[in-house]
């Protein structure tokens, strides 16, 4: 069986993984992820020191996901490197790296979009998150609402306007005193709080709204995070209050987020969905959408957080479409900061 090696570095994880098969039938021989904890100091990712930390590290991360793997270089069959979206720089270490890896091997070089990497990232562990689906795509950079009909064709049906849903749970664990990443340190003190003491609007969520309508699929978040901004400047014990600010916010974005979920998949008869990027960890959002959704014969799935997170095992898994496809790089491709989610659809 064919073996593909799969690079990220798009922002702050260095990450390898070896996988071995073919269509869906593929199996995960390894996956190295290092992470990069110096960005905590700063509450966010520093630029420059992540593409330094790549520098230093993607030759030994790949190097371990290759001995992990029980293979050499000279075993692959190709490699696999995300090339956009990202932090440029971090980009660029893994695609030059890539890009000196296959032409030193001679195999071929297969660009891989970091947001296709999410939508397969849940077929990696569940055999039936399959295409029909509709996909939610929620991190630190994206929030995106997509149906896929077919491995490589996606309906961009929403996105958001403003900041991405990850990014508003960084801002609200700072705002609340919360470490960085933000994600995990809001839910678990949302577990603490009573949900009636703060109700936040539930952004772009008209009841009234239809198919048709410019807002139906879309995101914005920036207002949210201001009313948070606003309560915890207004608080007068803000420890006391904490608790209950992270439930009133994460119950407006996970109420948000599983009801425009709920929309897509209605209008487009999907029996699956599938929720990817980093934000897919959070364990509150999934039960949501599972309540929300299963009731009516919908299977929900979504990655463990190993492969929720910025991972190689999901670049390889797309790299592996895009390969039997035959959508190979040059030697000179190059990296994007931005980039289109290729096989884009008309909605």
């Amino acid at each position: 069986m064919p073996l593909i090696l799969g690079i990220e570095s798009s922002c702050d994880e260095t990450s390898a993984s070896v996988l071995e098969g073919s269509g869906d039938n593929v199996s995960q021989k390894s996956l190295v992820i290092l992470s990069q904890d110096v960005h905590r100091i700063f509450g966010g990712i520093v630029p420059e020191l992540a593409s330094r930390a790549h520098v230093t590290s993607v030759v030994p991360v790949v190097n371990r996901a290759l001995d992990d793997a029980g293979c050499t270089l000279s075993d692959l069959d190709a490699v696999a490197v995300t090339y956009a979206p990202g932090l440029i720089g971090a980009l660029l270490v893994g695609v030059c790296y890539g890009k000196a890896l296959a032409f030193g091997l001679g195999k071929p070089l297969v660009p891989v979009h970091h947001m296709e990497g999410h939508i397969f990232a849940s077929a990696l562990e569940h055999p039936d998150a399959l295409p029909p689906f509709t996909a939610l795509l929620v991190s630190g950079g994206h929030t995106l609402l997509l149906d896929v009909p077919e491995w490589g064709s996606y309906r961009l049906l929403g996105a958001t306007r403003d900041d991405a849903a990850g990014e508003a749970f960084d801002k609200v664990a700072k705002l609340l005193g919360l470490p960085y990443p933000g994600g995990r340190p809001v839910e678990e003190l949302a577990r603490q709080g009573d949900p009636s003491r703060f109700r936040f609007s539930r952004p772009m969520l008209r009841r009234t709204s239809e198919a048709g309508d410019d807002d139906h699929f879309a995101f914005s978040f920036s207002g949210l995070k201001t009313a948070v901004l606003n309560a915890v400047k207004a608080s007068e014990d803000l420890a006391a209050d904490a608790p209950h600010i992270a439930r009133g916010f994460q119950d407006s974005i996970i109420e948000t987020l599983a009801e425009k979920v709920f929309r897509a998949a209605r209008q487009f008869g999907r029996e699956r969905v599938i929720l990817g990027g980093g934000v897919a960890c959070n364990r509150t959002l999934v039960a949501a959408t599972r309540a929300k959704l299963e009731p009516l014969g919908v299977s929900v799935f979504a990655p463990s957080p190993r492969l929720a997170t910025d991972n190689a095992a999901m670049i390889a898994r797309a790299g592996i479409f895009r390969l039997e496809k035959g959508d190979l790089g040059e030697l000179d491709l190059n990296a994007f900061a931005s980039r289109p989610l290729p096989g884009l659809i008309a909605a």
